[in-house]
């Protein structure tokens, strides 16, 4: 029997990974990982994932952006150390790991002189995954911290910058996200009651307050601790917002929160869309092609198409898909599901 193959995005916040078996996604999964809190929060995550596909057989492929956080000197430290815990937690199987434009790499024979291609790759995979999926297009993914935003055309991934540092200049990759990204990160100044107020530069709230507050934050992609500890509810996320402003809150305000939030909301959503319109600059894509939305943010990315008079196709709608029980989507994975894709092509 043919080994069905997962795809695992190994980030700084989550573990991400899918599962294909003739070619098509039949698992998806995400857990949550605060990779800067030690190895063992990795260790934890694939496990978990690992029980849910106890009894199978498996091959295994990887991409990463965890060797970013703090946890470790420097990337490099963290690519090696990140793949030396994937080898220790899978052992007997082969594990394929993407180093970009290099391909995929078998874990014991990585030598150092590769980290760099290997480290914050899967906004690459995604986009080849893509690419090879669609004539032209914007790609788009928006998940719970960055955004990446990617021109494809004839087939080819158009992308300007490689590295996080290289990306961030040319604006492939804007640092915003609909979960984890601190609210006075996003704008310093909002609207309240009409009136144009100067946001304190305090960790009290993040983007997670304001989309649980509009109704957009599904449960399942809500994963990440809140900036108080205190309880994920639309009161607590008003509360924490309300104090980004100085204010006290009372329940009978809740729609004055509501408007405040909206107001950031389309803060980020223009951020993101300016991002979009730069791409779309350098190169004249046809007016007909679309914006490809992934990640958990995609709903801002189908609105953005609409504000661009671009068609908008789901990420979700390029591959077949069996029923999935994780309350997670292929588009909310796209790192994973791409790599597991690629690498189970580059095998066979």
């Amino acid at each position: 029997m043919q080994a069905n193959v997962v795809g695992w995005d190994i980030g700084g916040a989550h573990v991400k990974a899918a599962v294909i078996s003739a070619d098509k996604v039949i698992a998806v999964y995400q857990q949550p990982c605060p990779l800067w809190k030690g190895l063992d929060q990795l260790q934890h995550a694939v496990n978990t994932i690992m029980q849910e596909l106890a009894g199978s057989n498996h091959r295994h492929a990887m991409t990463m952006t965890g060797e970013l956080v703090d946890l470790f000197d420097n990337r490099d430290h963290g690519v090696k150390q990140i793949i030396q815990t994937m080898t220790d937690l899978l052992p007997g199987t082969e594990i394929l790991v993407f180093a970009g434009r290099q391909g995929f790499l078998k874990a014991p024979h990585i030598e150092s002189g590769r980290y760099a291609s290997i480290a914050s790759a899967n906004w690459l995979a995604s986009a080849l995954f893509t690419a090879q999926k669609l004539d032209s297009g914007l790609f788009v993914d928006c998940g719970s911290t960055t955004t990446d935003i990617l021109l494809l055309n004839e087939g080819q991934v158009l992308a300007e910058g490689y590295t996080d540092y290289q990306r961030l200049i040319s604006e492939e990759l804007i640092y915003t996200g609909i979960v984890r990204t601190a609210v006075m990160a996003v704008t310093q100044t909002a609207l309240d009651q009409g009136k144009k107020i100067g946001l304190m530069a305090e960790y009290f709230a993040t983007m997670a307050d304001v989309y649980r507050v509009t109704g957009e934050l599904d449960d399942a992609h809500d994963q990440t601790d809140t900036a108080d500890g205190a309880e994920k509810t639309v009161l607590a996320s008003a509360r924490r917002l309300s104090r980004m402003i100085g204010c006290d809150f009372y329940p009978d305000e809740l729609p004055r929160w509501l408007q405040f939030a909206q107001n950031i909301r389309a803060r980020q959503m223009r951020q993101i869309q300016c991002g979009c319109e730069n791409r779309l600059f350098k190169h004249q894509l046809p007016q007909n092609s679309p914006l490809i939305g992934a990640g958990v943010g995609r709903f801002l990315v189908k609105q953005i198409a609409l504000n661009l008079d671009r068609p908008y196709l789901d990420f979700s709608d390029l591959l077949p898909v069996a029923e999935i029980q994780s309350g997670m989507t292929t588009a909310d994975c796209a790192p994973a599901v791409a790599i597991a894709f690629l690498a189970d092509r580059e095998s066979n």
